[in-house]
């Protein structure tokens, strides 16, 4: 017996210590030898957001929605400067964490970090995904915390390295989206609900525990807007689950209430809405349309919320969620098996007991991602079930591991029992393993220039650069139409407009802009349009615009002597006149059309 202790000791030290090995070679590899730069619009528009807030101008934006313009101008009845304009599209809790962190390293000053002549990625980016990668390894060991606590240290460990080779969780981390926050706030949430439900199966008050859980949710709530309707859920749970019945719920109730007071407030005085601009994500889901078709419009009224056949639609949203279930649990497969544990009767109460929270907080979550959409596509900002893919994946391995160990010649041979373990990492690991050869190589013959870039669409050196890139050509207070205008303003931090549509769209804002002294000298086209989907869907979505849209990739493709069809666009010709110099930034694929010329000494910023 004395002899076993150390030589297990020994075994736990030994796994633990690789464990940890790996996840410092994959967190430095993925931030350094293999990191490309951010590649979500959401992500970059929250980071320049942070960095205004840094540099105290408030919760401002220099990516200009023209439907939030719109909505802002019909509020105040006046024309409003795009200069320090407000943002009410993001929940503040990820841009306040991300903005501290920038003014720390100094990134608030408009000088400082600056991209070097042979950089192809912008090291703040690699900042922005380096404190999301932080919050993703407190999650793995939040879950381990909370898993270890319901079932036992081996299921939590195998659900560590699931997490850990989760080639989704990864890419959710170096986008700089807020997931990894959201999964680190909610898993803390989880864990405090299951305190409150074992204080609740041995007939103790949960008061103190359910409270505490409701403070995670209501900061999750602060970092994603969506997640309330994981809030509702825990709510519901809360009110017939815990002692004194529906005290608990309501207390937690008022807790996000109170804390949305503020936001609610703010988003009223800008936009006439308690919800702001974020409220119209609706035509993702019920809407029928897209985001993208609604955020462009400079007149909501043009562009109407159409709710027929609300039922049928929540009904086809939430079947194709059903559907998707593995990819949307960050293609952990053996995540959707916590849907049949519901069928097990587990000994320990608080074990079943707490199943039910997670499905309510589920159910309800899916409900609230019928009406505001949700996809399978890569960097989903309503990407919310993965939240619940760890706790999910530990049911799930539970309930695999209790029909593995009563299987006849799994009993009688012992060595067999963790195999099931071994077989679900390699085979969930496996898209993470066979991706990394690739990587590794580019990521090794570009390390001296910081990576290899986004591209397409994005390519921050054409942007940040003062001397052969957008910074340069364009002072502070000019203004940029733009197809990627997120980029634009975090890139080369200069105010930027969303292409509308129409003409007229264009030009009620182009006159705007020039009535506030803050004039529009450019309109910058990059594979965000162009490479967006077929010729068809691009007309679609850029209407007059389309031959501005499509004009790199005609005079390239008929080069020599090559075709232009900008001056040709009939609703655009005014237009084109005003903006008439091509600046290629990347080849035909990104140019800058400039209301001047610009020559090789201009572009060589006055000190």
């Amino acid at each position: 017996m004395s002899s076993a202790a150390p030589q297990f000791d020994t075994g736990i030290l030994i796994r633990r210590s690789l464990f940890f090995v790996v996840l410092i070679i994959l967190t430095l590899g993925n931030l350094f030898t293999l990191f490309r730069g951010l590649n979500s619009p959401q992500a970059m528009d929250q980071a320049q957001i942070a960095r205004e807030i840094a540099r105290g101008n408030g919760f401002t934006t220099k990516f200009i929605r023209p439907v939030a313009y719109y909505q802002a101008a019909k509020t105040e009845k006046r024309t409003v400067s795009l200069v320090g304009f407000q943002d009410t599209y993001h929940s503040p809790l990820n841009p306040l964490l991300n903005a501290a962190v920038l003014k720390m390293i100094g990134a608030d000053d408009p000088d400082a970090w600056q991209m070097g002549e042979n950089e192809m990625v912008y090291e703040l980016d690699r900042v922005i995904a380096a404190v999301c990668t932080l919050f993703f390894l407190m999650a793995i060991g939040m879950n381990y915390l909370l898993i270890s606590r319901i079932f036992d240290a081996k299921i939590a460990g195998v659900c560590a390295i699931l997490m850990l080779f989760c080639e989704t969780f990864w890419s959710y981390s170096l986008s700089g989206l807020p997931q990894m926050l959201m999964l680190l706030l909610f898993s803390c949430g989880i864990y405090f609900v299951y305190r409150a439900v074992e204080s609740a199966t041995e007939g103790r008050i949960a008061m103190t525990p359910a409270v505490i859980a409701g403070v995670f949710f209501t900061l999750l709530a602060l970092t994603h807007w969506m997640t309330v309707w994981i809030a509702l859920g825990y709510i519901i749970f809360a009110a017939v689950s815990f002692r004194p019945r529906g005290i608990v719920g309501l207390s937690i109730l008022a807790l996000v209430i109170v804390a949305a007071i503020g936001p609610v407030l703010r988003n009223q005085g800008i936009t006439g809405t308690p919800f702001g601009t974020a409220f119209l994500t609706l035509y993702n889901g019920l809407g029928g349309s897209s985001e993208l078709a609604v955020m462009r419009n400079t007149d909501l009224e043009a562009e109407p919320l159409v709710l027929e056949g609300l039922l049928s639609k929540i009904l086809r949203t939430t079947l194709l969620q059903a559907t998707d279930i593995v990819p949307l649990l960050a293609g952990i497969v053996i995540a959707p098996l916590f849907f049949l544990s519901l069928l097990h009767p587990f000994k320990r109460k608080s074990i079943a007991q707490f199943r039910w929270a997670i499905l309510l907080m589920w159910i309800t979550t899916a409900i609230g991602l019928a009406f505001f959409g949700v996809s399978t596509r890569a960097l989903d900002p309503n990407q919310l079930h993965l939240l619940f893919a760890p706790i999910m994946t530990a049911y799930g391995l539970a309930f695999i591991s209790i029909l593995w160990s009563r299987l006849e010649f799994v009993a009688s041979t012992p060595q067999l029992r963790n195999v099931h373990h071994f077989v679900i990492i390699f085979i969930c690991a496996l898209p993470l393993i066979l991706s990394l050869p690739q990587k590794v190589r580019v990521g090794m013959h570009v390390r001296d220039r910081g990576g290899v870039p986004q591209w397409p669409p994005y390519y921050a050196p054409a942007l940040n650069s003062k001397t052969t890139g957008l910074k340069g050509w364009v002072e502070e207070k000019q203004i940029v139409f733009s197809d990627q205008p997120w980029a634009v303003a975090w890139y080369a931090d200069r105010i930027s407009i969303w292409l509308p549509p129409t003409r007229e769209g264009f030009s009620k804002l182009e006159t705007v802009a020039a009535d506030l002294q803050t004039p529009a000298v450019g309109i910058l086209i990059s594979p965000s349009s162009h490479g967006s989907g077929p010729v068809s869907e691009v007309a679609g979505h850029y209407k007059d615009f389309t031959p501005l849209v499509l004009d790199g990739r005609v005079l390239m493709a008929t080069y020599p002597p090559g075709v232009t069809i900008y001056e040709r666009g009939p609703r655009i010709q005014e237009i084109s006149k005003r903006y008439p110099h091509r600046q290629p930034l990347v080849g035909m694929d990104m140019v800058y059309y400039s209301e001047r010329m610009i020559r090789a000494q201009e572009r060589v910023i006055q000190e």
